[in-house]
């Protein structure tokens, strides 16, 4: 006959191993893919991206080519996205890296690559954390997109994420007609919702 030995374990183990478990299960951040979501550049920026962005860990989402760092999500990207031509939006350039910036939705920003296809969208939300570090930290892995064409006056923001306030950069609109930039949805946690660009005035 086979007796059962009982192994206590001491409380703060046990509840180091809750608060593992826990950690382990924050909820997958809900995106779409974008239209062009499949294009080999794509990968090429996917396989790139950095484990954390502006401090803030990377999640789990359930798209391809997205990614969202922060809980609740703090910084979402997709690629893919519908590129901008000629634009009245701001162009602001970010450690060599042209961005169209969209502020119609305040205090969550976002950021669309110029003259790289495929495009890549960032979407910030300023108050958690400074658009401009987190556009300098992707840096890396957007640049992997060759640049075709570059932003006719775009505003120079240079510097490091240790430098970098956390306001988001006043930019020099680039005088042309408008293209919209697309709808994206974010998980339930996000504190910001994202939607099309303004109509042109």
């Amino acid at each position: 006959m086979f007796h059962r030995k009982r192994v206590l374990l001491p409380g703060a183990l046990v509840a180091g191993l809750l608060a593992t478990l826990v950690s382990g299960c924050a909820p997958t951040v809900a995106l779409d893919p974008a239209a062009d979501a499949t294009n080999p550049g794509c990968a090429e920026i996917m396989v790139r991206l950095p484990t954390t962005v502006a401090d803030e860990p990377s999640r789990e989402t359930n798209a391809q080519a997205t990614a969202a760092w922060g809980s609740p999500a703090a910084v979402l990207l997709r690629c893919g996205v519908a590129e901008y031509g000629p634009t009245t939006l701001p162009c602001v350039r970010i450690s060599g890296i042209d961005w169209v910036e969209d502020d119609s939705q305040k205090p969550s920003y976002t950021y669309t690559t110029f003259g790289r296809s495929p495009a890549t969208q960032v979407i910030v939300d300023s108050n958690a954390v400074s658009a401009s570090t987190a556009l300098i930290d992707l840096q890396t892995a957007v640049a992997a997109v060759p640049q075709t064409s570059v932003c006719t006056s775009p505003d120079e923001i240079l510097g490091t994420g240790a430098n970098s306030s956390n306001t988001d950069p006043t930019s020099t609109p680039t005088p042309a007609t408008e293209t919209p930039a697309p709808t994206v949805p974010t998980d339930s946690g996000a504190p910001f919702v994202i939607e099309t660009a303004p109509p042109t005035p």
